[in-house]
């Protein structure tokens, strides 16, 4: 990189910084003009383009990113790191060729409107709803467990491989998309991970390759999780970045898949949720609630644990601190604690249970 190419890209990394956080501030300007304006079709050009291939281009490059900065260390150990106006110009421009990427490719969708605002929903809920919600996804999923098992203790087991689990995942989105146009689904990028391993330790289920848009499965995960995580990186892809959004996203596509054992994961899914937001609020109530839960559910969400607790280290702790920092530094305030806000979603959207489900 010519050192003048390289100024000129180090001086724009903090323009460019400026810039965004100016453009923050009107996500109704960002929801327009990129979210439904020309990110929908920089997605379907990545992903049409790349999810032909068998392979995650997005892991290729990652691995490629990874060796490169190896091999930059190396050179400045070797020289000592002299020169030190060049290599900490190269790192700036660097950066602000990655930063600019992320942002144009999709990272812009971190500023739009929130969810609720989208769907024309409140975010707001009372105890006495979130009960009505909760009970009726512990009678949905005991009712579809018992159709999928012969015994209310027995753990509902996936035969499927996790590639069927992958090609399956898609069908959820073909409801969505008569209800939420927004949420149509096509140009399919959905690719196990090729670091499924080092992401179990660091225990992360999938992400969103935000400069290839392929969407990663960790494929190591619990079968049972997969249709939900899977759904949930086609969130990402289909332009909801915050987390909570994207969990949502995956409760619809997975609650209103015609599989039934999709329909248990994703019943089960929000279940969790409203259960952790309902001990919050009335503990006593919420234990009551879980008595009424099959015995093999409980099983599948402690088989859950118990292969997250087998995959634990030490280093684990500053993954998921470095995370909930890029969450905050990206419009989640609240980190990954904002992962709640789905529970909102949940009893807003299914106000008339009955008629939702």
């Amino acid at each position: 990189m010519k050192n003048k190419t390289a100024l000129i890209l180090a001086l724009l990394l903090p323009v460019q910084y400026v810039v965004i956080k100016i453009i923050s501030n009107y996500p109704s300007f960002i929801e327009e003009w990129y979210s439904t304006g020309i990110y929908p079709y920089i997605s379907k050009i990545m992903r049409f383009s790349l999810g032909i291939l068998p392979f995650s281009v997005g892991d290729l490059l990652y691995t490629f990113f990874i060796f490169s900065i190896v091999r930059w260390l190396v050179l400045r150990l070797r020289t000592k790191f002299s020169n030190p106006k060049k290599w900490i110009l190269e790192i700036f421009a660097t950066f602000s060729i990655v930063y600019a990427c992320f942002h144009i490719f999709w990272g812009f969708n971190y500023y739009r409107l929130p969810l609720h605002k989208t769907l024309k929903i409140k975010n707001t809920y009372t105890t006495e709803e979130l009960v009505l919600l909760t009970e009726t996804l512990i009678k949905k999923s005991n009712q579809v467990h018992s159709k999928l098992v012969n015994n209310d203790s027995v753990i509902v087991a996936y035969n499927f491989s996790k590639t069927q689990l992958l090609h399956t995942t898609i069908q959820g989105f073909d409801y969505l998309r008569e209800e939420y146009p927004k949420l149509t689904y096509s140009g399919k990028a959905l690719k196990r991970s090729l670091f499924s391993i080092p992401l179990t330790y660091m225990g992360f289920n999938g992400y969103l390759n935000p400069l290839t848009n392929e969407a990663q499965v960790n494929t190591q995960i619990v079968k049972y999780k997969i249709p939900t995580t899977a759904s949930h990186e086609i969130g990402h892809q289909l332009g909801f970045a915050k987390e909570n959004e994207a969990n949502f996203i995956a409760c619809l596509a997975t609650i209103h898949h015609p599989d039934p054992y999709f329909r248990y994961s994703g019943l089960t899914f929000a279940l969790r949720y409203c259960l952790n937001e309902l001990y919050v609020r009335d503990a006593v109530k919420a234990d009551a609630m879980l008595k009424t839960i099959h015995p093999g559910i409980l099983a599948n969400y402690k088989e859950v644990r118990d292969f997250w607790s087998l995959h634990q280290n030490p280093f684990e702790p500053l993954f998921q601190t470095t995370y909930n920092g890029f969450l905050k530094a990206n419009n989640q305030a609240e980190g990954m604690k904002s992962y709640s806000y789905v529970v909102a979603l949940l009893v807003n959207y299914f106000d008339d249970v009955e008629k939702a489900f």
